[in-house]
C-alpha cells in the first residue's frame, strides 16, 4: 500500500472547503482504480467498480461545482497522496484482490474524513453535511461488502473495520 496510514494522519477535513477539496482528489483516485475492474472476471466485481465510476464521478462533479460557487478563490491543488496501487497491469485473482485490499482502507480514509468533519468540522453548507454523512454511510457499507467478497474469495477479512 502507498503509505496508506500515512495519508490517513496527514488529512485535515476541519473546514468545508478542505474536505470538498481532499474528497475530490480521493474520488478521482477511487474513480480510477475502479475503472480497471472492467477487466474483472467477476461479475461482483465489474458491478461494483461500475458502480463506484458512476456515483463517485456524479459526487466529483458536485463538489466542484460546490468548490467553484462558494469557494472560488481557493485552489483546487491539495497535498493529496495515493492510496492505490497501479492495477493497470493486473488481471484475474491479482486484481480483484489487490483493489479490494487497496478500496477498503481508502474507503475507510473517506469515511473517517467525513466523520471528522461532521463532528468537529466547520460546516458552512447544509449540503455538505448531507452530503459526507452519505459518503460515511454508503462507504462504510461498501467497504463490509468487500470484506466479505475478500472472505469468500481469497480467505482473509482483509482491513479491520472498527467503525
Amino acid at each position: 500500500m502507498i503509505g496508506a496510514i500515512g495519508a490517513m494522519n496527514e488529512i485535515n477535513a476541519s473546514n468545508e472547503a478542505d474536505y470538498l477539496a481532499h474528497m475530490v482528489a480521493h474520488h478521482q483516485e477511487a474513480v480510477t482504480a475502479a475503472r480497471q475492474l472492467q477487466r474483472s472476471k467477476r461479475p461482483q466485481m465489474r458491478a461494483l467498480g461500475a458502480s463506484i465510476v458512476t456515483t463517485q464521478s456524479a459526487e466529483i462533479a458536485k463538489m466542484k461545482a460546490w468548490l467553484s460557487l462558494w469557494y472560488p478563490r481557493r485552489s483546487p491543488a491539495t497535498d493529496y497522496r495515493p492510496m492505490m496501487r497501479d492495477l493497470s497491469k493486473l488481471s484475474g485473482d491479482a486484481l480483484d484482490e489487490t483493489f479490494l485490499r487497496d478500496m477498503i482502507p481508502h474507503h475507510m480514509m473517506a469515511v473517517m474524513m467525513s466523520q471528522q468533519l461532521l463532528m468537529h468540522g466547520d460546516v458552512q453548507h447544509e449540503q455538505v453535511a448531507e452530503f459526507a454523512a452519505k459518503v460515511r454511510d454508503d462507504q462504510h457499507a461498501e467497504m463490509l461488502r468487500m470484506q466479505q467478497y475478500l472472505a469468500d474469495w481469497f480467505g482473509g477479512s482483509g482491513m479491520p473495520c472498527p467503525i
